[in-house]
């Protein structure tokens, strides 16, 4: 069995061209879910990179400690088949970190099944931070998790209908009246108000009519899938098909207000009041903006968690 001081590099001890090829062919010596720590004088970073594009997705990096003297990091080999999580299922894991992905603007929601690297690769975002302030997360005890994934399903469905549902209901006719107030004022001076007013009737009509068929087509079937799995009755519904379909619609549909929300957001320069707001223009942003972070939530807990459930709970 390999002792800790075999598995620990110090690279400031090398001549800086034998530092990469020394850390590779200790690396590529590593079974798999072994690790490698290397204690540097500066941030291994681009070694990071250079893993990535050479080795592909094959480990795991951490920060063990980032300077001023000693960047020391773990290196771990991952265990083949071990697909690496995405978005979605270290949001539905622990909701905390959906703050981290708001935080650099990562869509853990709609955009749920891309790992962490392709989300940053994409936005051209430093994976290295976010994947660090990713695990410190892990090591905060100070909260805990809400277990929305240790949730039976129908719970879940009166959760959402009663926390987001009707949040949503409370909250958008006000939002559209104020959309089109302001537009209306300001308009002509901040075209892009006109636009915004549009996207704002059009995530209405939107929401309202997929709220409508989730609490009476989509949500019942949940529950009596659950139900089903209880008592071991189950009473079909008229017309009613494999649950994949409703599901199918309820995500494009998430899909389409979520890049209206999106589009919102780029035109009002993520929400940046002009010099000549005035306070209806202001209560309208902030608004907007507490309406999407809320809606990040409820997609995600009906993408994320909700509807794998209750797909694998008909194939049950």
């Amino acid at each position: 069995m390999r002792t800790i001081a075999e598995n620990i590099l110090d690279v400031t001890l090398l001549e800086p061209r034998q530092k990469h090829p020394a850390i590779f062919n200790r690396f590529d010596a590593l079974r798999e879910g072994e690790s490698l720590t290397i204690h540097n004088d500066h941030d291994p970073k681009p070694l990071y990179y250079q893993l990535l594009g050479e080795r592909g997705n094959t480990f795991n990096w951490e920060y063990l400690e980032q300077g001023p003297e000693w960047w020391k990091v773990r290196i771990s080999k991952n265990i083949t088949g071990a697909s690496e999580e995405t978005l979605g299922e270290i949001a539905a894991k622990d909701l905390r970190k959906a703050q981290i992905f708001k935080k650099y603007g990562l869509d853990f929601c709609c955009g749920g099944k891309k790992t962490v690297k392709q989300a940053c690769s994409e936005k051209g975002l430093d994976v290295t931070k976010i994947e660090y302030e990713l695990q410190q997360a892990d090591k905060n005890l100070n909260t805990r998790p809400v277990p929305y994934d240790e949730w039976s399903p129908d719970f879940l469905t009166e959760y959402i209908v009663n926390t987001h549902h009707s949040y949503v209901r409370k909250s958008l006719p006000d939002i559209r009246m104020y959309a089109a107030k302001v537009a209306k004022v300001h308009g002509n001076n901040h075209p892009e108000l006109t636009e915004i007013h549009q996207l704002v009737e059009n995530i209405g009509k939107e929401l309202t009519a997929h709220m409508e068929k989730e609490e009476t087509i989509l949500f019942p079937a949940i529950k009596r899938l659950v139900s089903f799995l209880n008592t071991g009755q189950y009473v079909i519904a008229p017309n009613e098909g494999p649950i994949k379909n409703p599901i199918s619609v309820m995500e494009i549909e998430h899909e389409t207000v979520g890049k209206a929300l999106e589009k919102i957001r780029e035109l009002s320069d993520n929400y940046t009041l002009p010099e000549d707001a005035c306070a209806s223009y202001s209560l309208l942003y902030r608004m907007l903006e507490e309406f999407e972070d809320d809606l990040h939530t409820h997609v995600h807990l009906e993408n994320n968690i909700l509807f794998p459930r209750a797909l694998a709970l008909q194939k049950n």
